[in-house]
């Protein structure tokens, strides 16, 4: 039968993810090798497409589909144990895996001049080694906006936090053209000069863990506020109701950096922005500001306060959706690398379920359906590869 323009392009998408997968070295001994790498990783994420959430769940559905998984994979050895997947997924080098999702990702994603990035961080709530000890693993990603998809992902170092492992990330992902936004934690000189040498522009919230930059960014605009017509202040305001509550937001920026203390250290700084957010519900109002710092020039109050609600994104449908859809907060994975590589592993049965064509319903009833039914299954992108 003839293919279709829309299966040839989900086929080749497929097969890169294969390819890309083959690049990751096997960290076995040869002759304990009773199944390939590929045949483990491509069943692992077939499985955690349909639902699975533990090595035992993996092995429950290649048990499961063992006939149909044998129209494109080898399984001459049948399917592993959960745990055989267990020691594999612990010992995996995980910045390996880590690097090829990044290079599929930059091979088949297309993110358009402009596009916002955001970077933010998330533990993995179960996934420390003894109970109390408070040493979790921590994973920092990169949500294209736009394209709603996951760019990459690194895990902080022990006893470290974000403001070293977003460097690394940053090193890895192609966002050339990008507006990279950050909340108050990334707000650091050699960040924003990671995400200028990445040919990319910066919005990073300003906090008291800045406190002169802060402080200058606050008396700026109160300046501003008091004598317009002495600074050139671009001005933006939205309003919208609902769920019981309207909610004003009000957004002002500004090219007069000059007064910023050191304002030279900070690669490329252009312009500040202030956004204003007054909430109203059961007749009382509460107000939030924040303030931030970025590289674009000339950068009017629109595109500020839609690229710093954009921001959010990565919590709405990246975090949350890992929390309820793949219930992530709750796996109890955690030996080696192994919470770090399904946490991969996730990223990328996400970003497959998303990229569906067609499909209405929510990512966790995408999944119940995909292992229901064998011709869903077939629309994921990735999991049709090969199948007869």
């Amino acid at each position: 039968m003839r293919q279709t323009k829309a299966q040839q392009e989900e086929q080749e998408l497929a097969v890169s993810i294969v390819e890309y997968f083959t690049a990751v070295p096997d960290p076995r001994r040869e002759h304990t090798r009773q199944h390939t790498l590929t045949d483990i990783l491509v069943l692992a994420l077939c499985a955690v497409v349909c639902g699975a959430d533990s090595f035992v769940a993996i092995e429950q559905f290649g048990r499961a589909k063992e006939t149909w998984l044998k129209t494109f994979l080898d399984l001459r050895n049948g399917i592993p144990s959960h745990d055989t997947l267990g020691r594999v997924f612990s010992v995996l080098n995980p910045d390996a895996l880590s690097a090829a999702f990044q290079q599929w990702v930059a091979a088949v994603a297309n993110l358009t001049q402009g596009e916002v990035v955001a970077i933010d961080g998330k533990s993995l709530r179960r996934s420390f080694q003894t109970a109390g000890s408070g040493t979790f693993v921590h994973m920092v990603s990169a949500w294209a906006t736009s394209n709603r998809i996951v760019l990459g992902q690194v895990k902080t170092e022990e006893k470290s936090n974000e403001i070293t492992a977003i460097p690394r990330l940053l090193k890895l992902l192609s966002i050339k053209g990008c507006l990279v936004t950050i909340d108050a934690m990334g707000c650091q000189k050699e960040i924003a000069t990671g995400i200028i040498d990445a040919g990319a522009d910066y919005l990073l919230a300003v906090k008291d863990n800045q406190p002169s930059l802060s402080d200058a960014v606050t008396t700026i605009f109160e300046h501003a506020l008091r004598d317009p017509k002495a600074y050139d202040v671009s001005t933006h305001e939205t309003s919208n109701r609902g769920h019981g509550r309207t909610e004003v937001r009000r957004c002002w920026t500004m090219s007069q950096v000059e007064s910023i203390p050191n304002h030279k250290q900070w690669t490329n700084l252009e312009s500040i922005a202030m956004i204003e957010c007054e909430r109203t519900a059961n007749g009382k109002t509460s107000t939030e500001r924040r303030d931030y710092i970025s590289s674009k020039k000339n950068f009017s109050a629109v595109k500020a306060l839609r690229a710093a609600r954009s921001h959010w994104g990565i919590e709405n449908e990246l975090h949350w959706v890992l929390d309820v859809a793949f219930r992530e907060d709750d796996c109890r994975i955690r030996a080696g690398y192994a919470a770090q590589n399904v946490s991969v592993m996730r990223h990328l049965t996400l970003n497959l379920l998303k990229a569906i064509p067609g499909c209405k319903i929510g990512i966790k009833n995408r999944r119940l359906r995909a292992g229901w039914e064998d011709a869903f299954l077939l629309q994921v992108p990735g999991v049709s590869m090969g199948a007869k």
